[in-house]
Order: C-alpha cells, then structure tokens, then sequence
C-alpha cells in the first residue's frame, strides 16, 4: 500500500473532499486524524474508518492552539506524523462590494493563516520522518469567479505559500510542500449551495459543455485520489508544486462562442 503506517493530519476532513481523502489514505494503509466542526459527523467518519485508524478533534482551525492540538493528537495517538492535508476552508460568495474587512480576514484566516500555522506546528516532526504537506487550493486562485473575491484572493495567498515554503523547508528541513488547485467539484456542501440559490436537486446533470466538457463535474474521491501521490513516497524529491486538477485548461481557454450559459 503507498501510504503504509504513515500518519496524516486531514483538515476539514468531516465532509467533501477532506473527507475523501481521508477515507482513500486509509484505505492506502494510513492512519488520519479527522477534523472539523461537526462532532456527529466526525464520529460517522471514525466509525466508518476503523477506530484503530483515525481520531478526531472539533475545533475551529483558527482558534489559539489548534495546530498544535492537531500536531499533538496524531503524535500521541500514531506515535509520529508523516504529513499534514491543509484541507478546510471557508467558501464564501462576496464581492467588492459585499466584502467587509472583518469578512476578508476571517476568509484569510481560515484559507491562509491557518495552513501556514499548522505546517509551522508540524514541522519539528515532519522534519523528522521528511514528510510532506499538501495544500488543497483552488483553481479560483488564478483570478476568481467576480462574486468569490475574498475566497479566491485567500487562495491564490496560499498558492504562494505553498511554492515559497515547498522551495525553503525542503532546501532546510527535508519537508516536502506542494498543492493542488481542484476545479469544480460535486461535495455536499457545493450541492447544498447550488439548492440554496434554487436550483433543482440533480443540477448537476446536464451542465453546460463549457463548464463540463466531460458532461460531469469531479467528485471528491477523484481529488483524493491525486492527493495519495503528493502524500506518498513514490513523488520522491518533488516540492513546491501546484497543480490544476479540472476538466479544462483554466488559463489561455477558448470557449465554445455558442455556449455562453453561466451556472448560478
């Protein structure tokens, strides 16, 4: 198995896609600490898994000693800790004009700051095993849809990070960095919202081309499966990466000048 005996811290990992991966490391041979702000869920998700193979904490990620909360639990429940799955966040429609500061830093908070202190508590054991982190990001960070402002500025944040960090804690500590950006992606919560803005309950079955050429959008579990590479060892030396993971080429597209219907 490619994850054998590592263990994984997964943010967000309650629901979507922190969830699935998750779900996939364990099935790879890891053991996961879960985490997020639903204790029901998060007890659904341990059951699930094998309670020899994942524990939780509920917490708010950006809550005083969180990450080191996280950092100690795998340690004491794993013995070390091998990676860390920088996964929650905040998706929060605004633009400028319904941006606030107190709304910006609390997106910036959750997206950002709260991956950056996570991989700072980790890094004392990560060091010791050269272990990796992978920053789950989005592909908004290139520009942004015109009402995902804060959200996509706080990503395209952590895109730096992450190309920043992958270059100076692999050069001084071992540790790899790396992230990828996914496109649009079928989770619950993203099925949740699209029903609150009142479309149907199968939306998502006939898209429109330029959005979907493959006539679906990603699931979670297809995310999780890109994210076992950049966990395992057989991605060797490589950090500081990002990559895209969506159905099109998201910078430079030409698309169809007859399909200019646009998802609510």
């Amino acid at each position: 198995m490619r994850l054998e005996n590592k263990s994984i811290i997964i943010t967000g990992s309650c629901t979507g896609i922190g969830k699935a991966i998750a779900k996939r490391c364990v099935q790879e041979g890891a053991r996961v600490v879960i985490h997020g702000l639903e204790e029901e869920w998060a007890i659904k998700v341990v059951n699930e898994l094998g309670k020899e193979k994942a524990v939780f904490l509920i917490e708010d990620i950006t809550t005083d000693h969180c990450a080191e909360q996280l950092v100690d639990l795998a340690v004491h429940s794993f013995g070390k800790l091998d990676a860390v799955v920088n996964n929650a966040a905040a998706v929060t429609s605004s633009n400028i004009q319904s941006t606030d500061l107190p709304l910006f830093r609390r997106v910036l908070e959750v997206n950002t700051l709260a991956p950056f202190a996570l991989i700072k508590a980790a890094l004392p054991e990560l060091e010791k095993n050269r272990g990796s982190v992978l920053n789950i990001g989005s592909v908004n960070a290139w520009s942004g849809e015109p009402n995902l402002m804060a959200y996509s500025v706080s990503k395209g944040a952590l895109m730096t990070l992450t190309r920043n960090l992958g270059d100076t804690l692999m050069r001084e500590n071992g540790v790899r960095v790396n992230q990828i950006n996914p496109g649009w992606v079928l989770t619950e919560n993203e099925a949740d919202r699209k029903r609150q803005h009142g479309l149907r309950d199968d939306w998502y079955a006939d898209l429109p081309a330029m959005y979907a050429p493959a006539g679906r959008i990603l699931l979670p579990e297809e995310i999780a499966a890109a994210a076992v590479y950049w966990l395992a060892d057989e991605s060797g030396p490589v950090s500081g990466q990002v990559v895209d993971l969506e159905q099109h080429p998201f910078i430079g597209r030409n698309p169809p000048k007859d399909d200019t219907t646009i998802p609510t």
